[in-house]
């Protein structure tokens, strides 16, 4: 395993000088992002100019959001009541506190039905990351998991630092391989050694285990990214401060030239053309999961996204947090030594 994240009892100061303590500084570009050879949302592929900023090294942990919810008090969403009347005809043992939980299959099943490997789970929460009689213990440097959107902004609120948008996301996990397929490369793996933590085999019910984790991992245990990121691919879904909207590109061309600092700040178009029933805005995850694989979610990858509801956690998704230059603040990159 790589080095891991440093631990803090207090909340870190975002802005010391041109010390940011566990983040890496993206020095700002132009790059083109999206792909057409994958999914209909990641389409098109349009140019995207941003400025620099800092980002964590690692995923949050859950050693991270313990010292975050030990400083605050901070309860999640996945821990408090729910409102009968947001819920009409939802039965009583349903409205009590929790989260969404995968369940292995143990057999081949139909994969249009996303139910047959998801429950609600009462109990389950960051705190109880497998159920709600399982324990963090042993799990201090994997990913904190069950944190909704709100969760995660508060993290990034309390520590001084944002939420990343989506552009800013996608143009750190490509680590300078510009119009690359993974973080690594074009090949889905190096010499037949996993480069992140996916799924291998069957989803939702054969998982091989060549990567060695049956489901989250400590944050580090694979390959960094060209500017020395880890887990940019797989492991958890990472929340972004933007909207989801179907085509990304399609909302951000231009007559001419790249995008400046592009963000979906409107959560107007915010649905999934997939679930238009549930009418509740979505936030663009990116990088995939553990739960990833061929056959289902090939979603390791920069350019792939995904809509998550605002106010829905599960076992698959965390995040990490940025910095942006603040006034009087020199980038790195101008400092002359």
């Amino acid at each position: 395993m790589a080095s891991t994240p440093e631990k803090f009892d207090q909340a870190p100061t975002a802005q010391n000088g041109l010390k940011h303590p566990g983040m890496v500084w993206i020095p700002g570009g132009t790059f083109a992002m999206g792909s057409e050879a994958f999914y209909r949302e990641e389409a098109p592929v349009h140019p995207v100019s941003l400025d620099g900023f800092w980002i964590d090294t690692y995923e949050v942990t859950n050693e991270q959001f313990s010292a975050f919810v030990e400083a605050t008090g901070y309860v999640t969403l996945a821990e408090r009541p729910l409102n009968p009347a947001d819920f009409p005809g939802a039965p009583a043992e349903n409205l009590v506190p929790g989260s969404m939980l995968f369940r292995k299959t143990d057999r081949p099943v139909d994969l249009k039905n996303y139910v047959n490997w998801w429950a609600w789970s009462p109990g389950t929460s960051w705190r109880h990351p497998l159920g709600p009689e399982s324990s963090l213990e042993g799990r201090s440097q994997h990913p904190v998991v069950h944190v909704s959107y709100e969760d995660a902004e508060a993290f990034a609120t309390w520590a001084a630092k944002e939420l990343p948008t989506e552009a800013e996301w996608e143009f750190a996990s490509r680590g300078r391989l510009e119009g690359k397929k993974f973080t690594w490369g074009d090949e889905d793996s190096t010499d037949g050694k996993p480069m992140a933590n996916t799924w291998q085999g069957e989803f939702p019910w054969q998982n091989l285990l060549q990567d060695g984790h049956e489901g989250t991992s400590p944050v580090g245990s694979f390959p960094p990214n060209g500017y020395g990121l880890y887990d940019m691919a797989g492991n958890v879904w990472e929340w972004t401060s933007d909207w989801f909207v179907p085509r990304l590109g399609d909302e951000m061309k231009k007559c001419c030239g790249p995008t400046f600092n592009p963000r979906i700040a409107s959560p107007e178009k915010s649905y999934d053309p997939n679930q238009a029933q549930f009418r509740i805005p979505r936030k663009v995850v990116k990088g995939g999961s553990h739960l990833c694989a061929p056959n289902y979610c090939l979603r390791y990858r920069p350019a792939a996204r995904q809509p998550q509801m605002v106010d829905t956690s599960m076992s698959h998704i965390g995040f990490r947090c940025i910095a942006r230059l603040q006034m009087n603040e020199v980038p790195p990159e101008a400092i002359k030594i």
